[in-house]
């Protein structure tokens, strides 16, 4: 379901760019940081151990947290279990609910337990921001939901997966972004003519909406609008009744702009 000439739409397109340039930056970065673990991974005759995996680490996300201006409130990289083990090179920054009361400047290492005959240990390769990229290989964004592990609020996770000789998974990259945050950045971007626009993820689930009846984490309900989703492939589509609704891909993020009639 394509738009038809002479159909009347939203501007989603200013939505789409605009979406992207909070998102693709915090993309590029984590490719950087594949990219930089991967050859301290891959050198010839040395052992990447988990000493020098946090400190490599720890210095790529303490420039991250240092430049963030609020809305990255955790980054690292989780190793795939055959590579280093169950073992979380993650960091918490001082903005996170989560982080003990840290001024804004600071950071700490997330605890957790990484032996898996202790009783309260779990298995994060069952989680969505792990399971996604190291099945399709491709970037991930996981959320929104409410991170009791790392962040106590609404979360984004971006992930990236990252490779060993271009096949050996060994571990995801990736960065907790505030959801709050990206809203207070987002939304005054968000014009498409006076009409409400929402961004969901791939289970239609709202990350930001300029809709105050939409609360971030519903699920947008929209007939057809399941199917459109299945699909990463469609172009600029309507839907809804009347298809007084426009549907657009927001490049590689795995997000979606629904833009429709004004909110009553």
């Amino acid at each position: 379901m394509t738009i038809a000439p002479g159909h009347t739409t939203p501007p989603t397109d200013a939505c789409v760019a605009s979406i992207a340039d909070v998102f693709d930056p915090v993309f590029s970065r984590l490719e950087q940081w594949a990219d930089l673990v991967e050859r301290s991974a891959a050198r010839p005759g040395r052992v990447l151990d988990r000493a020098e995996l946090d400190l490599l680490v720890e210095k790529l996300v303490r420039a991250e947290f240092d430049d963030s201006n609020g809305c990255v409130i955790g980054a690292g990289f989780v190793s795939a279990p055959n590579f280093m083990g169950w073992h979380l090179a993650w960091w918490l920054g001082g903005k996170n609910a989560a982080s003990g009361g840290l001024p804004a400047a600071g950071i700490r290492h997330l605890e957790t337990v990484e032996d898996p005959l202790e009783e309260s240990f779990r298995d994060y390769t069952a989680l969505e921001w792990w399971r996604v990229p190291a099945r399709t290989g491709r970037r991930h964004i996981t959320g929104p939901y409410v991170d009791y592990l790392c962040t106590d609020e609404y979360t984004l996770t971006l992930t990236l997966p990252v490779y060993r000789g271009g096949s050996e998974l060994i571990g995801v990259v990736g960065i907790d972004l505030s959801v709050d945050q990206i809203e207070r950045d987002l939304v005054p971007r968000l014009d498409a003519g006076g009409v409400a626009v929402t961004i969901i993820n791939a289970s239609g689930r709202v990350v930001v909406s300029t809709d105050a009846h939409l609360a971030t984490g519903a699920l947008l309900r929209l007939p057809g609008l399941t199917e459109l989703l299945a699909d990463r492939t469609l172009p600029t589509t309507t839907l809804g009744r009347g298809n007084a609704h426009s549907f657009q891909w927001c490049g590689r993020t795995g997000l979606a702009v629904v833009a429709g009639p004004a909110p009553g």
